[in-house]
C-alpha cells in the first residue's frame, strides 16, 4: 500500500496533518521576519502570524467590531422579540 505524504501543497494551498507538537504549535503562530500569514501548523491553509504588527491589527480590528456588535445587539434582541408577536399590516396597491 502506498503511503499519502502527511504534509504538501493541493492547488497551491498548504496542509499539513503531521501530530502536532506544543513546539511547532508555539513556533508557527510566532514567526519574526516572516509575512503576515504563515503556514498552519495543523490541517490546511494559512493562519495569523502574530509576531507581525499587521496581525495584530487584524485582531484588535476584528475584535472592536465583535465587541460592538455584541454591545449594540442585545439591546436590539428584546426589542425585535416584541415586535415579532404584533400583527403586521401589509398594503398591496393595485
Amino acid at each position: 500500500m502506498v503511503d499519502k505524504p502527511d504534509s504538501g501543497q493541493i492547488f497551491g494551498i498548504p496542509y499539513n496533518f503531521e501530530r502536532p507538537s506544543i513546539g511547532r504549535m508555539l513556533s508557527a503562530y510566532w514567526q519574526p521576519g516572516k509575512g503576515m500569514l504563515v503556514k498552519k501548523p495543523f490541517g490546511v491553509g494559512y493562519t495569523l502570524n502574530l509576531a507581525n504588527w499587521r496581525s495584530l491589527a487584524v485582531l484588535l480590528v476584528a475584535g472592536g467590531l465583535y465587541y460592538q456588535e455584541r454591545r449594540s445587539g442585545s439591546a436590539d434582541d428584546t426589542d425585535e422579540e416584541v415586535e415579532a408577536d404584533e400583527p403586521v399590516e401589509v398594503i398591496v396597491d393595485d
